[in-house]
């Protein structure tokens, strides 16, 4: 009796095993984008925020990138079919496993630059907007001794 060797998914397991990225790595994944009966590739560059359990069949990855002052994250199952290949771009030393303190520096980075944007509303009603610039207004004045 002759065996014959059964495949359950259609993704290469043992490759996607042998990827090695681990969380604050900067990763590029393409993923299969269905579209009129065609499939597109789509990459999405970000930081791995964190891998859930390991290499098993349940593994999964979080990314998160920031788009137009919008933090994006998405979380890819490691075996999807939907993905096509990982690529790892940078590969920092990181001392946690898990990243999410990320999110609340962001949103920090954020307000502080709200605070630096200031609003003079001149005598026609007209609002204009200024980004006050610490670094700018001490070249001013060194300038001007």
């Amino acid at each position: 009796m002759e065996i014959t060797s059964l495949k359950f998914s259609p993704v290469d397991v043992e490759a996607r095993k042998r990827i090695d990225f681990a969380s604050g790595d900067t990763v590029r994944v393409w993923s299969k984008i269905l579209e009129k009966g065609k499939t597109r590739l789509q990459a999405f560059e970000g930081l791995v925020l964190s891998r859930k359990h390991g290499a098993e069949p349940g593994a999964s990855f979080t990314v998160r990138k920031v788009t137009s002052g919008v933090g994006v994250e998405r979380i890819y199952p490691l075996y999807s079919p939907n993905i096509d290949r990982i690529e790892v771009l940078k590969r920092p030393k990181t001392r946690k496993s898990k990243l999410y303190y990320v999110r609340e520096k962001a949103a920090k980075e954020i307000r502080r630059k709200m605070k630096q944007t200031r609003k003079i509303v001149t005598r026609d009603g007209v609002a204009v907007v200024e980004a006050a610039a610490p670094e700018a207004e001490v070249a001013e004045t060194s300038e001007a001794k």
